[in-house]
């Protein structure tokens, strides 16, 4: 293998950074849009969908049916992920749908024949009391609705994890796809939402270039230089930036509890994403 330019295995880290960085600010941007979920779901999908034609031209080839598989659970995943930061604190939202690598583990061995190493699997008491203490804050029913789509968000975006690493280096197609889908499945709950101002248009044109579009982009880019193991822990940045965005633009604070819980499931990621390097370092058999 050619060694890369060290220009490129600086800039990868950092391409990584900025992806994170705009992936935080759905929360915020979403609760200061007076538009509906599905709204705001399908104009954010539909013009991610065209930001990744035209800057993504492998994202054209033509579909495969694990393609349309993977594409599927991309699409639950945004939109139910809109719809939770509606209805619960955006620090739930994200910290609940990042409980997704405790359903990777426990579906690893079933659908991609990968056992999890025995340090992954010390992670999952870590995701299960964090789970629980997000449901001992006071709250709404719509809170509590909002709490269970997040959870729902997080198991589809743990199968959408595991088509993407099965597609491999060819998986554009089915994030374009799955944005085209997650319009059309918005579109009807769209219809008769609260008019279109001038705010609502900029907010949605912002998801869905920069935080959805540009970030995947910038994402796949940094990916290419970046080692897996270094890249998942910058992506940490996106649950630790979102409720701070959410609190210094829209002034919402999360609860302690849910603070609580969003700590031990970043801890929980954390060690999961570290487990593998730590054993193979140490010699310990998976």
């Amino acid at each position: 293998m050619v060694p890369l330019p060290a220009a490129q295995r600086r800039s990868g880290p950092w391409l990584i950074l900025a992806a994170a960085a705009l992936w935080s600010t759905a929360g915020a941007a979403i609760k200061l849009c007076s538009l509906n979920a599905w709204q705001i779901s399908f104009g954010r999908s539909l013009v991610a969908a065209g930001v990744l034609w035209l800057f993504l031209p492998g994202a054209r080839a033509r579909p495969t049916r694990s393609t349309w598989a993977v594409a599927a659970a991309y699409a639950v995943t945004v939109v139910l992920f809109t719809v939770a930061n509606k209805l619960t604190t955006s620090a739930n939202a994200i910290f609940l749908q990042d409980t997704a690598p405790l359903y990777v583990l426990l579906l690893s061995p079933l659908l991609l024949r990968e056992r999890p190493t025995r340090g992954e699997l010390l992670s999952v008491p870590l995701f299960l009391l964090g789970l629980l203490l997000f449901f001992k804050d006071q709250l709404t029913p719509g809170q509590v609705s909002g709490n269970f789509i997040a959870l729902l968000s997080g198991v589809a975006f743990a199968l959408c994890i595991l088509g993407l690493r099965r597609l491999g280096g060819n998986n554009a197609p089915a994030v374009l796809l799955g944005n085209l889908l997650a319009a059309a499945a918005s579109l009807p709950g769209s219809v008769g939402g609260p008019p279109l101002t001038g705010r609502d248009l900029a907010i949605v044109l912002f998801l869905g270039i920069f935080q959805l579009g540009l970030s995947y982009a910038l994402f796949s880019r940094g990916l290419r230089h970046t080692p897996a193991t270094e890249a998942s822990l910058l992506a940490l940045l996106e649950p630790v930036l979102n409720p701070v965005w959410a609190f210094l633009l829209a002034g919402e604070r999360p609860g302690p509890w849910a603070l609580a819980g969003g700590s031990l499931v970043l801890l929980g990621t954390l060690w999961r994403t570290l487990a593998p390097w730590v054993e193979s370092r140490a010699g310990v058999p998976s």
